[in-house]
């Protein structure tokens, strides 16, 4: 198929240019504090004219999925990008994924199609650099800089298009040995007085040098191309927040048990101070973009940084994604947008429908996400058209050949880089096995994406196949419980369970909690509530920390017709992770049922805010909508609901009251219609996310 410009452009452009910058693990919770205390003084003045809110993330929490789906507007398993590495094609090894691994346009690729000129820098996996026409891509191998001052690392090949601006960009990489001692001074308290004799000091001292120059590396290469080059559309993707934070959390205040007191003296700013130094990039980009540029930052995902904080475990390596909370930032600013506003219920997969509506162009109908209508003045009414992936523009959209291979030095540099920060494992000398385990850590995380979409059922069948080639590792057997739960398969849940629990004396303390959970959970869907309480309590005084924990036993009190018992124990949830949506969710019910209308819709609104795909909140939100006769919003909450989970008859219920009281006969006939078809009768599911 193809088409032109004229022919796809649906409405008026909205946006002149459309600046995207991207924050990995940029987090409220460390930012707001910042802004009162008039640390951030650009991002400050920025929110003060625009719009801000939570951004919700995707399960696996990992960022090369992620990036990939705010890039394309697609969960995973439509974009292909299944974790940090994957095997050659020719069976050889393993390599980083790449721009060749995505199966799908991103949205530099749209944009280009349609002839405008895109700029994209560092994006994670996007190595080789894309051919794209009138633009520039320099990608995430472009600033890994080693040896010494005088001779450098050469610069990858293919990781500067186009070929022209490969010397002038690639003089201006910041080796990390450039950055010395008064350069590290703003981020560190008295660094005179570290030992630079130990091997631990050496490490963290070297590991923020390497940070930062990779930061700058890929900030100065921005720079100078949006100042020299044209542009319509940017995206700048800086991974430092990430790094520094996964290096230095756990200094950071409050100290955390387990962290050496004279170590926390040292490091305790450096997280405060990196965000800062982001705060300083940022104006020069805003300088560069103009007042007349729509401006757009974002983060993927979060960053514990209080109480939720994984426990130091001495000779135990940290599992890097277990420090990513699950809602990142967002923040937009431009013409026609609103200002000094904050947004709710939006989610990574909003981004790319976004921008396209931004600039005219229809959304394509196998996104996940949807255009984030409530940043606008006017909301534009955005068309649509089935995929952009069918579509064939009047220009290149500057995407590789399928048989584009990577420089094997550059993908052993980046494998080693994952390695050094715990992602994945240091490659051994069988390379089958190695294979093995990277193709296993895939179909992991796809039956996590699977979960977390909603298609439990596409989970079981993965999860299921690893287990019959002996993969039975305990963490694949609670996925699974988790996906059995999800699809309603009690009979199944329970015999993986049992299996688990054969012998508890053999299983980490967290993972007994777990395991007693999950049972909680079966004996509850029995209506054996008493004996699901008794397993939970067991499970809360040996794992105190999970929120799902109280909130399944909430939910039991909310059967029981325990209202007072319920907004105990949700509220006990939300004192251990305040975003934590089900337990909003819980609340509200509770509330709710003790006649308390307004903080029953405050708490509802909150979940609905926290987590947008989340039906049985839209419902709630409806039910309490409707008891406040504001039937309009309570029809709006319903129809959302049903648009995630179709078909669920009380919801149709309502919306046939409500729009029989709104005189809106067709409609009101239509539902009742629906709700009154009899139900198939189904094993009880749960939704159970410890």
């Amino acid at each position: 198929m193809s088409s032109s410009p004229g022919a796809i452009l649906q409405h008026e452009r909205l946006a002149k240019r459309v600046l995207l910058i991207g924050w990995d693990s940029a987090d409220w919770q460390l930012i707001s504090p910042l802004l009162d205390a008039g640390k951030m003084p650009t991002l400050e003045r920025f929110v003060s004219k625009g719009v801000m809110g939570n951004l919700a993330s995707l399960k696996p929490i990992l960022s090369p999925i992620l990036w990939n789906s705010i890039a394309t507007g697609k969960r995973p398993h439509k974009h292909g990008i299944y974790g940090f590495t994957e095997p050659k094609s020719d069976g050889s090894g393993i390599q980083p994924v790449t721009s060749t691994s995505r199966r799908c346009k991103a949205l530099w690729n749209i944009l280009s199609q349609n002839g405008l000129r895109t700029q994209v820098f560092g994006w994670f996996a996007s190595h080789p650099a894309e051919p794209l026409p009138e633009g520039v891509c320099v990608t995430d191998f472009f600033p890994r800089v080693s040896g010494p001052v005088g001779h450098p690392s050469a610069l990858v090949p293919d990781s500067v298009h186009p070929e022209r601006l490969r010397d002038v960009l690639g003089s201006l990489r910041v080796n990390p040995h450039e950055i010395e001692g008064d350069h590290l001074s703003p981020f560190l308290r008295r660094p005179a007085e570290i030992d630079q004799t130990t091997p631990q000091h050496q490490h963290l001292l070297f590991y923020l040098q390497r940070v930062l120059a990779q930061c700058s590396s890929i900030h100065a290469a921005a720079t100078w191309s949006l100042e020299n080059e044209p542009w319509d559309f940017a995206a700048i993707y800086y991974e430092g927040l990430d790094l520094f934070c996964h290096g230095f959390m756990q200094f950071h205040p409050p100290r955390m048990e387990g962290t050496n007191e004279a170590d926390f003296e040292f490091y305790q700013d450096v997280v405060t101070n990196v965000y800062r130094f982001h705060d300083l990039m940022l104006a020069t980009l805003l300088k560069l973009a103009g007042e007349d540029t729509t401006v757009i930052i974002l983060s993927d995902h979060g960053f514990y940084s209080d109480h939720l904080r994984p426990p130091i475990i001495p000779d135990a390596p940290p599992n890097p994604a277990a420090w990513h909370r699950p809602h990142g930032m967002i923040a937009l600013r431009g013409p026609g947008l609103l200002e000094d506003e904050r947004i709710y219920g939006s989610t990574l997969l909003d981004v790319a429908p976004t921008v396209l509506a931004l600039f005219g162009l229809p959304t394509g109908a196998d996104m996940d996400g949807r255009v984030l209508a409530q940043i606008f003045k006017d909301p534009p009414k955005v068309a649509e058209i089935p995929s952009w992936d069918s579509v064939d523009g009047p220009h290149p959209a500057g995407i590789h050949p399928p048989d584009k291979q990577i420089d094997p030095v550059a993908a052993q540099e980046a494998i080693q880089q994952l390695v050094e920060l715990g992602y994945v494992d240091a490659p051994g000398p069988d390379v089958q096995k190695t294979i093995a385990e990277t193709v296993f850590e895939q179909q992991m995380n796809l039956a996590t994406s699977y979960i977390d979409t909603g298609l439990p059922a596409a989970a079981v069948s993965i999860l299921e196949k690893l287990s019959e080639k002996g993969e039975t590792k305990t963490r694949t057997t609670i996925l699974l419980i988790q996906a059995y739960l999800s699809t309603g398969q009690m009979t199944e849940a329970r015999r993986a369970i049992d299996g688990l629990l054969a012998d508890r004396s053999k299983l980490e303390p967290d993972v007994a909690a777990r395991a007693d959970l999950f049972l909680g959970v079966v004996l509850a869907a029995e209506g054996r509530d008493d004996e699901s309480l008794e397993l939970l309590r067991r499970a809360e005084a040996v794992e105190p920390r999970l929120p799902g924990l109280h909130n399944q036993i909430g939910s039991i009190y909310l059967r029981k017709r325990l209202w007072s018992d319920a907004e105990r124990v949700f509220r006990r949830a939300l004192e251990i992770d305040g975003d934590y949506a089900p337990a909003c969710n819980g609340l509200s019910v509770s509330l709710l049922r003790q006649d308390r209308l307004v903080e029953a819709a405050e708490y509802a609104l909150r979940a609905v805010g926290l987590q947008h795909f989340f039906a049985s909140a839209h419902f709630q939100l409806g039910a309490v909508l409707a008891r406040l006769n504001w039937p309009e919003r309570a029809a709006q909450a319903f129809e959302m609901g049903l648009q995630i989970r179709p078909g669920v008859r009380v919801a149709h219920r309502y919306l046939g009251r409500i729009y029989g009281r709104l005189g809106q006969a067709e409609k009101a006939r239509m539902h009742r219609a629906v709700a009154a078809v009899p139900r198939k009768k189904v094993e009880p599911k749960a939704d159970q996310r410890a």
